[in-house]
């Protein structure tokens, strides 16, 4: 049955494997015991319907096992009065009756099996249900705590000497690149203000040869 099969599910699951492998703990668990209130449900359902099929094949039972013994004493009583025709025919209805009470009783025994197989089923999931909701928060707070641990490692170990140096070198490192950025920049800057420099003494001293030409001229 599919039923059983979920049931089984849900009976060997281990809580911690599932809290490890979740995203969301708690709305996981609180998914598991939904499904276990669910399964719970319906495992009550059937068995009442169970029980209430077997009630009915038990009595079913006891009226024909009465009925065989009715018509057997009835056969009896058709050969006190010497009819043997009528105890003949009794005799034949007594073994009809039992021949069908045979038949209900395997099926009672059947139904039996059945009846037991669920209330053991409802037992275990009732015990397992209980069980997950008194582990429930259990679970969530050590998961918790666990994870406010592995984050409290984490931080103790980027405090350590060998991180902080390590966060210290990669300043510096920045430190020095942005050093070497600004004296690339003067660099480039340099050859450019060196040749202004240049032009304005070309231009001084064209000034001071056009000045000298001039002189000369009106000297002559």
């Amino acid at each position: 049955m599919a039923l059983f099969e979920r049931i089984s599910t849900l009976l060997r699951a281990n809580l911690n494997d599932l809290i490890e492998k979740a995203e969301d703990p708690a709305k996981l668990l609180n998914q598991v015991v939904l499904d276990m209130e669910n399964q719970l449900m319906q495992v009550k359902t059937q068995l009442a319907i169970a029980i209430a099929d077997e009630n009915q094949l038990r009595n079913r039972l006891t009226e024909l096992q009465s009925a065989t013994q009715e018509w057997r004493r009835k056969a009896e009583l058709a050969l006190d009065k010497n009819n043997e025709e009528m105890a003949r025919a009794a005799l034949l209805r007594a073994e009809q009756n039992d021949e069908l009470a045979q038949a209900f009783q395997q099926q009672l025994t059947t139904q039996q099996a059945q009846v037991l197989e669920l209330r053991r089923a409802f037992d275990q999931l009732t015990v397992k249900l209980r069980e997950t909701r008194e582990r429930k928060e259990l679970l969530l707070t050590q998961y918790r705590r666990a994870r406010v641990t592995h984050k409290a490692n984490a931080a103790r170990v980027a405090a350590q000497p060998e991180a902080a140096s390590g966060a210290w070198e990669r300043m510096r490192h920045k430190i020095r690149h942005s050093e070497a950025l600004g004296q690339a920049h003067q660099e480039l800057l340099q050859p450019a203000l060196e040749e202004q420099f240049t032009n304005l003494e070309r231009e001084e001293r064209v000034e001071r040869l056009l000045r000298e030409l001039r002189q000369k001229r009106i000297a002559g």
